[in-house]
């Protein structure tokens, strides 16, 4: 019998070439693809795939969060597929089934499905253990890093980021926005980028909820750089800064900005 497999990558390109080489593979059969945790999880729970090849860093929910969405339920075997560093691969090296590192051959993608189906015809839920084991292993990091970053928080105005080798410290006034990137935040100031791992609820324990207001759940933005909010669709509106930049507010968080901001958002 085929494995019954689901690809997950925020990515289309990278999503149809791992696709393409499970096609060449007699013993798989694709039966959905996914573009983002939220359909993953969806087409996991429609579709019950025996094995899932899974992007860990995606856009408001990553990898990690759509396991956790699953814990409730009986949980496919899992390939992570991701451009993680060593630390976290020592983690997958424990706790996964499998990993494969971007890029990657044909060749280590076959010697993960040769491991998911040995995995696949031994009794038990040995991977279900596995990956409940990794998400508290996640969990524990996250709360780490959160302890390590907090004395640069809303106390010191100061938030620590590191640029190629060099650590650099900046005033978190002078971040314009900020953007979810999988498992990285994005700090927006001026033409400049830095990304810092973490989570958006990590750094919006750093800032100051006077001037920093999140407005999607993978957007935060400073206040003093916002000019005008329009209103858009569905009762989402567009916030615009003063460099002319363009931000999605959700209606979830309009309430909050009409607040601090004293008026109707639109």
């Amino acid at each position: 019998m085929k494995m019954r497999t689901l690809v997950v990558d925020d990515e289309p390109l990278a999503r149809r070439r791992v696709a393409r080489m499970l096609a060449d593979e007699p013993t798989v059969q694709v039966v959905g693809e996914a573009g983002n945790g939220a359909e993953a999880v969806e087409q996991i729970r429609a579709l019950r795939p025996d094995l899932v090849f899974l992007d860990v860093q995606m856009p408001e929910m990553d990898g990690f969060a759509v396991l956790r969405e699953l814990e409730s339920g009986p949980m496919p075997m899992v390939v992570f597929v991701t451009a993680f560093d060593q630390y976290a691969i020592q983690a997958f090296e424990v706790h996964a089934l499998d990993y494969l590192l971007k890029p990657f051959a044909p060749e280590r993608l076959q010697a993960a499905l040769r491991r998911a189906e040995s995995q696949a015809s031994r009794a038990g839920r040995d991977h279900e253990r596995k990956l409940v084991e990794l998400l508290e292993h996640v969990a524990r990091e996250q709360q780490e890093l959160g302890r390590r970053m907090a004395p640069q928080g809303p106390a010191s105005g100061r938030l620590l980021v590191k640029q190629g080798e060099r650590m650099v410290l900046l005033r978190s006034a002078d971040v314009d926005w900020i953007e979810s990137e999988g498992n990285y935040v994005g700090l927006h100031v001026g033409k400049q980028k830095y990304l810092v791992r973490g989570t958006m609820a990590s750094m919006e324990e750093q800032l100051d909820t006077r001037q920093f207001l999140r407005i999607h759940r993978g957007t935060i933005v400073n206040l003093d750089r916002v000019k005008e909010v329009r209103p858009w669709f569905a009762g989402d509106c567009i916030v615009v800064l003063k460099d002319a930049t363009e931000l999605r507010l959700s209606r979830r968080y309009r309430d909050r900005l009409e607040g601090l901001m004293g008026g109707d958002a639109g």
